[in-house]
């Protein structure tokens, strides 16, 4: 937890000083609505653009996931394999195949570029799933790469970022003149915290609606790619899986579990319900599956 808050603070400091510097060479001031904006696009694009581009590390480090670079025995080579002929069939490049070592059934797929992605499965997958089932999964998580998902998922955490930020400040800024007396440097630092909890608390709303609505896609790529019957399989499988999911918040949203939420939860989760995506798989319509849209 201590080298995970530690990187967290790094990161944005490193972003912080970038955008700092970045705006000290062009003479742009942060105090005016221009600058401002600039500021925020630096910022909220700074932080998703470069967790992006460190997904493929943040993930191995952190889930200690070990990339099969010369099979060792039979499954790693099923594996290796079956990663290759769907990254094949979806026209992306060949994803580096990792497993880690978790108890729950799992699987996650990250990297900043489709041809140049990571696909990674649990060792509680592999012996609670069989070959079917595993290559359902599997096809999933190929399906999330060529989709794009996770620049997606970036670019879209960028502009909420910066909506977040900009809007936040003139809220403080208005507020003050409403009052009409400036506010004092804590008061309006705290006034701008706490705007930015509670935009960044309808942001992640919007960013996890957007995770769940991949799933659905994932979930029709997989049917495209491994058969609609094992992708049914292997959703109704992970219903059966009780374990806790110990995928590090950095990669969570990118594994094919997901938690369970109702209420306001349930519009934080970034994964649907599996009784919703084996209902979507079963009513959709075969060309559904070939384009791989199910919602």
């Amino acid at each position: 937890m201590f080298k995970r808050i530690t990187l967290f603070l790094l990161t944005n400091l490193a972003v912080l000083a970038l955008v700092s510097i970045v705006m000290a060479i062009f003479g742009v001031n942060p105090s005016t609505f221009a600058g401002l904006l600039v500021f925020a696009a630096l910022f909220g694009f700074g932080g998703s653009l470069l967790s992006l581009f460190l997904s493929k590390w943040t993930a191995k480090r952190f889930s200690g996931a070990l990339v099969i670079a010369q099979p060792r025995n039979e499954t790693e080579r099923w594996l290796v394999e079956t990663v290759r002929r769907q990254a094949q069939a979806a026209g992306i490049g060949m994803p580096e195949v990792a497993v880690y070592d978790a108890p729950e059934i799992n699987a996650f797929a990250t990297g900043a570029n489709r041809n140049n992605a990571l696909v990674a499965v649990s060792t509680g997958l592999l012996r609670s799933m069989d070959r079917d089932e595993a290559e359902a999964v599997l096809g999933h998580e190929v399906a999330h790469v060529a989709n794009g998902d996770m620049v997606t998922m970036a670019l879209l955490q960028g502009v909420l970022n910066t909506f977040v930020i900009v809007l936040a400040r003139v809220v403080a800024r208005a507020l003050s003149q409403y009052m009409g007396r400036d506010m004092g440097g804590m008061a309006y630092f705290a006034v701008v915290f706490a705007l930015d909890m509670i935009f960044g608390l309808f942001a992640s709303m919007i960013a996890m609606w957007f995770s769940r609505h991949r799933e659905f896609r994932a979930d029709a790529g997989g049917a495209a790619l491994a058969g609609r019957h094992k992708m049914i399989a292997a959703l109704e499988r992970l219903a059966q899986n009780h374990g806790q999911n110990t995928l590090p918040k950095q990669i969570a949203a990118f594994g094919i579990s997901g938690g369970i939420g109702h209420g306001l939860k349930r519009l934080l989760m970034s994964h649907p319900p599996l009784e919703e995506r084996i209902a979507a798989l079963r009513a959709a319509p075969p060309e559904a599956l070939r384009e791989g849209v199910l919602v």
